[in-house]
């Protein structure tokens, strides 16, 4: 079975890449459109987080149509995604913008972190590398089941020349390259951290929120900055920045954990009100804490990030 899910999910990569890029967009609208009538579960679970997350700002038929949209979005990113990574930087010239990357990139030795969300085609993040004046972009990621359609995705995203760490398997290797320094390591921080993240709130809801981000620029002395992914029109995407967030404070000792991610969801929770139908609401972010996070007090600092 999972070969047979590797050969179709190569098949559907081989025609996307085929056809032209707007093209590949507008379809997969067309697909995501689909998927909000067909995906009965998926369609109630964005409009709860729509619901906790907007419900006070926004009407119930805004709502709906916010989601109505980002399922279209979903589709549009899903096969943007999977065209742009067999495009080459010259094919993609006029498409990305870049705002606030420079500032980011660290001396020659050092390296800098980015707490990324599942705003629009982040993908995209990994064209970066023409403007990173040499240093290697990584990344971690979760192992898909089955193996075979694992295998399939990771050799989609290796043509972009980043380096992956699988996050319960490759923590050494993860340390090693940054130990060896010149690296921009991206870290996806914006969904359910499991039972031992930190419990702090999220668009005022409290939820189970990763802290690899501050650990990793803590610990590596690390600039870190918010990196999101806005969609400015159909094949087209806004890369920015955000100054950096200071992980120590003003006499020098290390700020908490939760006082830097508190800092990076602020920024997530500006991006998705410029833009809600942008992010990925399909995923459930607010889940009841686990006994581990009920027994510590409010705003606690988590385990490792590389223990969960």
């Amino acid at each position: 079975m999972g070969f047979l899910l590797a050969c179709i999910a190569r098949l559907t990569v081989a025609l996307i890449q085929s056809i032209p890029l707007d093209l590949a967009a507008r379809i997969g609208r067309s697909l995501g459109s689909a998927a909000w009538h067909l995906d009965r579960r998926h369609r109630r679970i964005a409009l709860e987080n729509l619901q906790l997350a907007l419900g006070s700002e926004s009407s119930s038929s805004a709502i709906e149509s916010i989601a109505k949209e980002h399922f279209k979005r979903l589709g549009e990113n899903y096969c943007a995604a999977i065209k742009t990574a067999s495009m080459t930087d010259e094919q993609l010239v006029g498409r990305i913008e870049i705002t606030g990357f420079d500032a980011l990139i660290p001396p020659e030795g050092r390296v800098a972190v980015i707490a990324l969300g599942h705003f629009g085609n982040f993908e995209v993040f990994a064209r970066l590398r023409p403007y990173a004046r040499g240093r290697q972009l990584a990344t971690t990621y979760r192992a898909l089941k089955p193996d075979a359609l694992d295998r399939a995705l990771q050799q989609l995203r290796r043509q972009s020349g980043i380096l992956f760490f699988e996050r319960t398997r490759d923590g050494g290797k993860l340390r090693s390259s940054l130990n060896q320094g010149n690296l921009l390591l991206g870290l996806l921080s914006d969904q359910h951290a499991g039972r031992k993240g930190l419990w702090i709130p999220f668009f005022g809801q409290p939820c189970s929120t990763g802290a690899a981000p501050a650990v990793y620029a803590q610990r590596f002395h690390a600039p870190l900055a918010v990196g999101i992914c806005f969609r400015t029109k159909l094949g087209h995407w806004r890369l920015e920045f955000s100054d950096p967030i200071p992980t120590r404070s003003p006499d020098g000792s290390p700020r908490t954990h939760t006082d830097i991610m508190r800092e990076v969801n602020a920024h997530f929770e500006a991006a998705i009100r410029r833009d809600p139908a942008n992010w990925f609401w399909v995923h459930r972010r607010w889940k009841k804490p686990s006994a581990y996070q009920l027994s510590q007090e409010p705003w606690t600092e988590p385990a490792d990030p590389e223990s969960e």
